[in-house]
């Protein structure tokens, strides 16, 4: 008996041997024998194909054939083999396909979500959203139509879309939202919203269209100071982001780049504030952006800033090594505290004019606003810093890290002091927070966008629409849509104002080419119907600038701003 199971096992395992080699196949007489089951048979048939197609063979001549049958059939279905012998597999086995699941009557369907692709960039189909002018010293962009894409948040599920939008995109008041469900321009999975009071489920894919308007920037060039095939190194002008984030999209760093000097798919290797200017250097490609990484986590990487700071500085180097904590992530507000992050800067008096000193900077770490934050605490603060040169923060202004009120109070009288003195464009503060701040009632148009100064009601419609009854078509939602919006180095940030959420795992923003480079008005638009005073290059410009950035192998560097020179005065 125990010979015969011997015998037994080692035909099965020559047999399985020459199946993985494509030369044969297991008869029904060899099944019955070896005592395997239909199923077993079927799925040994399919791994022999599977072995087979795996060959450098055309797919038509490693058909296999049953020992004692009639000769195979030719694969013309168009399928690949591997779908082919799935289809006999489950023949075989004589299951079915699992059916979907039913849905109960007057139950909603929702489509699974699609996958993402992170690496995508941008490219020139974003980049044709709109176009640039140029007007009193400011780059300009055209207002555009946009879509902000988000699928449902946990939060969400079982909330009606009205209650999503009134407790958390405040930007806009409800009639809006009303208005904009009856043009077509809010879908739930690609499907025109008729009604606000729908229920949100898991995976609802969310998109609302609006008209967007950007704040104006320097008009000032962005200068290409090196592109040798690895890095590209520019000197970025003050009021100019880095990437999209916010209410900037084409007037950012990313997107001049790859409009006006086809630079594409760059890698951010670090960043700089909105208003600070100087040194930016993107990597080229995944393997220098990943080198470049590494430098910086390895502290071979060195980079110096200039400032203007209030007063004389002292003499001599200047250490700060106190711990930084964000105070909001939203409103980008830092201060120092000993549950914050371990930091430190270096700070050495270039000169000083009977009024304020010309600092060198050189920060050995990279939190959030690091220098602005350490020379608050030193009691400089930087000349004309909107927010920790601020009033706001007490007597003291922060120095020595005494501020005398909570985060939310301290948050509070920033926007107010702000808000007081009509300011409130200079802080990058998303406009659903200001809108809570002020207590925005529900219907109403709330508070002006923080993105300029108070405005006027447009007395005039030369650049719009003549009869101002422009709208957008329902029949252009159903165009497709472009890539996901992402930053250089992959990274997504949250979009901002009355637009759908960006979260970093099931979000993004999307665009549509726009038809047109000239201003179009739209008759939802609050932004349409009012006049902005355009803010002045003093106020773009904070007197912080990033000089050198020195590695092992490289060093770049741009000239000293005109505020840091020694015979500066200032207005």
């Amino acid at each position: 008996m125990l010979g015969r199971l011997n015998r037994l096992a080692l035909s099965f395992s020559l047999r399985v041997h020459f199946i993985r080699e494509g030369r044969v196949s297991v008869s029904l007489c060899e099944r019955a024998q070896l005592g395997l089951s239909s199923r077993r048979s079927s799925a040994l048939r399919a791994a022999a194909s599977g072995a087979m197609e795996s060959k450098e063979e055309p797919v038509s001549e490693v058909t296999a054939e049953p020992r004692g049958g009639g000769g195979g059939q030719e694969n013309r279905t168009g399928k690949r083999k591997s779908e082919d012998t799935g289809d006999q597999y489950r023949a075989a086995s004589g299951k079915k396909r699992k059916a979907g699941k039913q849905l109960r009557p007057g139950e909603r369907y929702v489509p699974p979500p699609q996958k993402r692709n992170p690496g995508v960039s941008f490219s020139q189909e974003h980049f044709a959203e709109t176009s640039y002018y140029f007007e009193g010293g400011l780059r300009k962009v055209y207002p555009y139509y946009f879509d902000f894409k988000t699928y449902c948040k946990g939060r969400w599920i079982g909330k009606t879309l009205l209650e999503v939008f009134s407790s958390e995109f405040r930007a806009e008041p409800l009639d809006y939202y009303a208005k904009a469900v009856k043009d077509g321009r809010i879908r739930l999975n690609e499907i025109p919203v008729d009604d606000l009071n729908i229920t949100l489920k898991n995976n609802d894919f969310m998109r609302n269209t609006v008209h967007r308007h950007e704040p104006p920037v320097i008009g000032r060039s962005l200068e290409v100071l090196v592109d040798d095939g690895e890095v590209v190194v520019v000197d970025k002008p003050a009021s100019l982001p880095v990437h999209p984030c916010g209410r900037y999209r084409h007037n950012t760093v990313i997107f001049i780049l790859g409009k006006e000097k086809g630079l594409c798919g760059l890698h951010t290797v670090h960043r700089l504030d909105r208003l600070t200017s100087g040194v930016l250097l993107f990597a080229r490609t995944l393997e220098v952006s990943k080198k470049l990484d590494q430098m910086v986590r390895d502290r071979q990487l060195e980079k110096e800033y200039v400032c203007r700071v209030e007063g004389e500085f002292p003499d001599g180097e200047v250490v700060c090594e106190e711990p930084i904590l964000v105070v909001s992530f939203k409103v980008g507000l830092c201060r120092v505290d000993p549950k914050g992050k371990d930091c430190r800067t270096v700070f050495q008096k270039l000169s000083y004019n009977g009024r304020s000193s010309v600092v060198r900077c050189l920060p050995l770490t990279g939190r959030t606003h690091q220098i602005r934050v350490h020379l608050q605490f030193l009691g400089f603060p930087i000349l004309n810093d909107p927010i920790y040169g601020s009033s706001a923060w007490g007597p003291n202004r922060g120095k020595g890290g005494l501020v005398g009120m909570n985060d939310e109070e301290l948050l509070e009288a920033l926007l107010e002091e702000h808000r007081s003195q009509e300011s409130l464009h200079l802080l990058d503060i998303p406009d659903e927070v200001v809108s809570v701040k002020s207590g925005t009632k529900e219907g109403t148009s709330g508070d002006a966008p923080v993105n300029s100064k108070p405005p006027v009601m447009a007395k005039s419609v030369s650049a719009a629409c003549e009869d101002g009854s422009c709208k957008l078509p329902v029949a252009s939602l159903q165009a497709e849509d472009s890539g996901p919006e992402t930053s250089a180095n992959g990274m997504e940030g949250e979009t901002n104002g009355a637009q759908m959420e960006n979260s970093n795992s099931h979000s993004e923003e999307s665009s549509r080419t726009a038809n047109t480079n000239k201003f179009v008005r739209d008759h939802l638009c609050g932004e349409c119907k009012i006049v902005r005073p355009d803010p002045t290059e003093k106020e773009l410009v904070m007197y912080l600038h990033a000089l050198r950035y020195k590695g092992p192998d490289f060093e770049y560097s741009t000239q000293l701003p005109d505020w840091a020179k020694e015979d500066w005065e200032q207005d």
